[in-house]
């Protein structure tokens, strides 16, 4: 397997757990627009929350939009809060054929949104849930949006950034079932293979925008309490080692999870550093580059070479449209 030249660390002149102030020092967003999927929860919200205090103007597509526009009240606009439900490819093709009606111009894309370890469950279109969210609903929007990031991308360029997991060690893609129709149902597997969908759709955009100036990146943000949890009982999270019986963070979560604006740091690292100029198609964790790691590594650390491998980005795009094209 092959991998990119700038899979690794860079100096960055900041540690791992940054807070967003520090990452966005001297950086004015105004005039920019980005668009964040799952920007009013977890660590979607204080990305929105710092982007808009360095002055971007910002869209947040929402399944659910009464309950995004209480959260993002005063934070972001009602009328950049549009109905869409990554779920469901038609939902995804309506709101970018909305947004591109209403803005010429999209600087910056985050797909922040995803699902982990729910039980088995399908999209409208039939695909497993996990996948078929974290995965193809974000495929469908970042080419629906497409026009809008050319238009920035060669004036100024853009960043398209998707967030991956250290989840991704758990394995790579089944193409031959993707959907588990053929195999149990594993959703630690199922979570461990979108997230590695995340980190090669990346690869793939950014070597398909390059000639744009859009340049693409994937991130894993860390170890955070959100509700990206919800489907895990405290039993599961216990037997993790993330909390203790009473349902408090364990002392091994204590030590080393983020908070909330913390893990927004790696997203916002990613999307607006300009000691990322230049230099795409990688996975990012902790304010920095990963290191590549071997595929039999036991660091929970670094990334696996399957997760940013150039063919095997290539056969998961062209799986995708083909499977797509098939409905």
């Amino acid at each position: 397997m092959s991998i990119s030249k700038d899979q690794h660390p860079i100096e960055t002149g900041m540690g791992p757990r940054p807070e967003p102030q520090e990452i966005l020092n001297g950086i004015d967003l105004s005039g920019k627009t980005v668009l964040v999927t799952g920007g009013y929860s977890g660590i979607g919200l204080e990305t929105v929350r710092a982007l808009v205090k360095a002055g971007a103007q910002v869209h947040v597509p929402a399944r659910r939009v009464a309950q995004a526009r209480t959260m993002l009240d005063g934070i972001v606009a009602p009328d950049h809060i549009g109905e869409m439900d990554l779920g469901d490819l038609t939902s995804v093709q309506k709101f970018a054929a909305d947004f591109l009606s209403q803005n010429d111009r999209l600087d910056i894309l985050i797909g922040n949104a995803a699902v982990m370890a729910c039980p088995l469950d399908h999209t409208a279109q039939g695909f497993e849930s996990q996948i078929g969210i974290n995965h193809f609903g974000h495929f469908m929007l970042v080419n629906g949006l497409m026009p809008a990031l050319q238009s920035a991308g060669q004036s100024d360029g853009a960043r398209i950034v998707l967030l991956s997991s250290v989840g991704h060690r758990i394995g790579g893609i089944d193409f031959d079932d993707m959907h588990f129709k053929n195999r149990p149902y594993d959703k630690w597997q199922s979570y461990g293979q979108s997230k590695t969908a995340k980190a090669l759709q990346a690869v793939e955009l950014d070597r398909r925008g390059q000639s744009d100036n859009i340049r693409s990146f994937s991130v894993h943000p860390g170890g955070i309490f959100t509700p990206l949890q919800r489907h895990l009982a405290n039993e599961e999270m216990v037997a993790l080692g993330w909390t203790n019986e009473d349902g408090s963070p364990s002392e091994l979560a204590a030590a080393g999870f983020k908070t909330p604006p913390q893990g927004a740091g790696t997203t916002l690292f990613a999307a607006t550093s300009p000691k990322l100029n230049g230099m795409g198609g990688v996975y990012c964790e902790d304010c920095n580059i990963a290191e590549a790691v071997p595929a039999d590594s036991r660091d929970m650390g670094g990334v696996r070479p399957w997760a940013v491998d150039p063919e095997l980005a290539i056969k998961l795009w062209d799986e995708t449209e083909k499977q797509i094209a098939a409905l």
